[in-house]
């Protein structure tokens, strides 16, 4: 199952890159995300991780499986019979981007858990986008 939402920011892409890969400052600005706990140094590459707690949830590890610098880093985590993959793509759009976030769940109890948890996460994933939008039209 997978959810996905895509957004415009009036914003230059490196500029939500910047703000995609500082995973630790999320929850100043998101309130999809309480913590999120770097569990590695230096920048975020294949391999890195972070301990992750969301509102209603146990906190989660998640760890980089793809990274394009510039352009898009997915993660994944596994919980509850699934694996949770997470993608982060950010694409230039003249001096605008187009930022794309997607949740991809895999496993023998994907569709289960896509009936019982699939409203939240499309709306974790518009709140969250819309977090990103606006900071990083605050900051532009």
């Amino acid at each position: 199952m997978r959810w996905e939402n895509t957004v415009l920011i009036d914003a230059p892409a490196d500029r939500v890159w910047q703000l995609t890969i500082d995973v630790t400052n999320w929850p100043s600005f998101t309130s999809t995300m309480q913590r999120v706990e770097r569990l590695d140094d230096g920048p975020i590459r294949v391999g890195s991780s972070a301990r992750i707690k969301q509102p209603g949830q146990t906190p989660a590890v998640w760890t980089v499986t793809r990274i394009d610098t510039g352009r898009e880093f997915t993660w994944q985590t596994k919980r509850m019979g699934v694996t949770m993959t997470g993608s982060h793509i950010v694409e230039d759009v003249g001096d605008r981007c187009r930022n794309t976030l997607t949740i991809d769940i895999t496993g023998p109890m994907s569709g289960l858990f896509g009936i019982m948890f699939g409203g939240v996460l499309r709306k974790s994933l518009d709140t969250e986008n819309a977090s990103f939008k606006s900071k990083a039209q605050q900051s532009a």
